[in-house]
């Protein structure tokens, strides 16, 4: 396989994860995330273990124009793109009016207005293949709202509403649009959205937290079997569907008891 995959936050958790098994299923790849040193070494292990071609850009997604950016970086190369993982992301912990406005800005500007950017701009080059593919990284918060990450839960939930709809947008075309929604993983969002020291998450996550291996090689075979929505594990399949099935204000209630410290 020639053509290319192209993952944001590509150098840790899921976004390596993928990395590797696209990799290992002899996609090229484009790896792009803010950490450089990580990259190199990732990009020089995966060259070398899968004998695929591995290019790397260090950008901070949540920046204004990085999105142009990446792509920018793809056309000066030419690079032959037929999948586009749109992975990089976080969450903050804390109730909205008690955080800083330009930390909760970033993070929109990651979660929803970079991959809105990205998939915009490559979707020309996608339709240039028989077969091409988007994969956009939610979470099992977008089936809910969830105070103390009010924003967070609602840049998911719009992920999942744009997946949706782009996915319907380009029926008729070859590129198959699938919204990942997991849920827990073994990574370092808690330390990250700064809620290592909540009891109640830290030891959900874990006792139901799964390895981001797991959660790549579901989301994959998901990806290219063209489901719409993929959510790893059962227990975070019963929970999506309880969430359409019970009160939301019950859901709420439950919610923010989780996330209170």
């Amino acid at each position: 396989m020639s053509s290319y995959a192209l993952i944001t936050g590509a150098s840790r958790g899921i976004g390596r994860s993928l990395a590797q098994q696209l990799a290992q299923k002899q996609y090229n790849l484009l790896l792009v995330s803010r950490s450089e040193s990580e990259l190199q070494a990732l990009a020089a292990t995966l060259a070398g273990q899968y004998k695929v071609s591995v290019h790397y850009l260090a950008a901070d997604l949540s920046a204004a124009g990085a999105a142009r950016q990446v792509y920018e970086w793809c056309i000066q190369h030419k690079w032959d793109i037929s999948l586009l993982i749109n992975n990089a992301g976080y969450g903050i912990w804390g109730y909205f009016d008690e955080l800083s406005l330009d930390e909760q800005h970033n993070m929109l500007q990651l979660n929803m207005q970079a991959p809105v950017e990205l998939t915009y701009y490559m979707i020309p080059l996608l339709k240039q293949h028989p077969q091409a593919y988007i994969l956009n990284v939610s979470s099992t918060a977008a089936y809910q709202a969830v105070p103390g990450m009010t924003l967070y839960a609602a840049s998911k939930s719009f992920m999942l509403g744009f997946t949706r709809g782009l996915r319907h947008e380009l029926k008729r075309t070859h590129i198959s649009v699938s919204c990942l929604c997991p849920g827990p993983v073994n990574t370092n969002f808690l330390e990250r959205a700064g809620m290592q020291d909540i009891k109640t998450i830290k030891a959900a996550a874990e006792k139901y937290g799964m390895h981001p291996d797991e959660v790549a090689k579901i989301a994959l075979k998901g990806l290219f079997a063209k489901k719409a929505e993929i959510i790893p594990g059962a227990l975070n399949v019963i929970s999506a569907i309880g969430t359409r099935l019970l009160p939301k204000a019950l859901i709420e209630r439950i919610a923010a008891g989780l996330y209170k410290e």
